[in-house]
């Protein structure tokens, strides 16, 4: 049913949230192969603790349309789309120079079903991005995408397309300015790299930085032409805490919605930032990585949540889970109920997890340079910039008695990349917003 989350006390939360949910059944089956961190089972995880919790009945559910070839060719290159649907485990030794060019192979293999995935994830982002254009949701929630990583060209980083991009740039269509904010321990570099050039989207990474994939995030990136200070980064070391954290994110966060003004949100929640992740090195409990959402939820936008990292599944499906009850305004209890999962979460089967006492390399000095800097990067911003309105690139598709067509003058304007950046496939990347075809003179 279509309703509205719980409110919460008071305050700027105190508004009722109406929160959209996307949920794929069949996504928890694909596999990555043996040993591979990347486990698709952990959105199964996180929906039966959703579904035991009680919280789909609190939300719109959504199976999410597959997203088609034109719809991933908004951001990604034709051929590049082409091979990923026509590859498979058994083709595959007879396509060792395309496998080669588009980076698939080791950390993104080729498996059984690799493109119907990649348009069950991607489509759930995009649909949430149309529900929220549309005025149907408050918050749209699709933790099987944030595939960051994803370039033009190329899979990266055990991401084959990039649904983040597709889903800001369905966004852009209907809001001047889009926010995306990233709290995975990796650098969200397909994200910032697509955007590098424009003022229409900010990027705010905060990752692990130093000797640590993919490399990319100094703190001193900061955009190109006229995109030149709206990409922030915020470079962390190993073990930083809830507290530490915090004390970056909010005053950064908060003066990024002051001057910036953004009209929609997407958030991806990786949740390989958590203590204990199995490729993380960071110490946030699933609280202190949730105050993200509470945070970015309090300013009242239209918000987008999406996944991410995360591979110590157990954790994944705790920290989601409890996210979505943070979207809804919903507190969970820690007490854990019975499910069919419930042997992954002993032997204290509760939804919180103790930070461990590793060190936080992150001093207060260090914190305090690195959000001095931010900050005195976002004063050079003189106001939030504006845009040409022109006439509207039409909606993404959507099933019938998803949401009826919104006829209004829309916002349009041309992206491209950062120069400095490698140039996949021979070709600069250009996005033109609404997609493969020109924009409107």
């Amino acid at each position: 049913m279509d309703v509205g989350g719980n409110s919460l006390a008071s305050g700027a939360d105190g508004k009722k949230r109406k929160v959209s949910y996307f949920y794929d059944p069949e996504v928890g089956n694909y596999y990555y192969g043996q040993g591979h961190p990347m486990k698709p089972h952990r959105m199964r995880m996180t929906h039966a603790l959703l579904a035991h919790y009680g919280l789909l009945q609190h939300m719109h559910v959504l199976k999410p349309n597959p997203a088609r070839d034109k719809d991933l060719c908004r951001f990604h290159a034709d051929d590049y789309i082409a091979f990923l649907r026509s590859v498979t485990p058994e083709t595959q030794q007879d396509q060792l120079r395309q496998l080669k060019r588009f980076n698939v192979g080791e950390d993104c293999p080729v498996f059984d079903g690799l493109y119907s995935f990649c348009q069950t994830y991607a489509g759930g982002s995009v649909g949430g991005a149309v529900k929220l254009n549309h005025g149907h949701c408050d918050i749209a929630v699709n933790w099987a995408g944030g595939l960051h990583h994803a370039k033009k060209c190329e899979a990266s980083g055990f991401c084959y397309v990039n649904d983040i991009v597709l889903a800001i740039l369905e966004l852009l269509k209907v809001h001047e300015r889009v926010l995306y904010v990233d709290i995975d321990i990796h650098h969200g570099d397909g994200v910032e790299e697509a955007f590098y050039t424009t003022d229409r989207v900010m990027t705010v990474s905060f990752h692990k930085f130093g000797d640590y994939f993919p490399g990319t995030g100094d703190v001193r990136d900061i955009g190109y032409g006229s995109g030149k200070y709206y990409s922030l980064n915020v470079p962390l070391d190993d073990g930083i805490d809830d507290e530490s954290y915090q004390s970056l994110f909010k005053p950064i966060m908060g003066k990024v919605m002051e001057v910036f003004k953004p009209g929609a949100v997407v958030l991806q929640c990786g949740a390989d930032s958590l203590s204990g992740d199995r490729l993380g090195c960071f110490n946030l409990s699933i609280k202190g990585h949730a105050e993200c959402v509470k945070y970015m939820r309090s300013f009242n936008v239209p918000l987008l949540l999406l996944g991410g990292g995360g591979y110590t599944i157990r954790n994944v499906a705790r920290c989601w889970c409890y996210e979505t009850g943070v979207a809804l305004g919903i507190e969970l209890e820690d007490k854990m109920p019975q499910h069919e999962y419930y042997e992954y979460f002993g032997p204290d089967y509760t939804l919180h997890v103790a930070p461990s006492n590793m060190e936080n390399k992150n001093s207060r000095q260090i914190l305090e340079d690195i959000r001095s800097k931010l900050l005195d990067n976002l004063s050079k911003l003189q106001h939030a910039p504006s845009v040409q309105f022109q006439e509207r690139p039409p909606d993404t598709e959507l099933p019938e008695g998803f949401g009826s067509t919104v006829r209004t003058q829309h916002l349009m304007c041309g992206l491209s990349t950062h120069h400095g950046f490698k140039s996949y496939c021979g070709q600069s990347l250009v996005i033109m917003l609404g997609g493969g075809y020109q924009v409107p003179s």
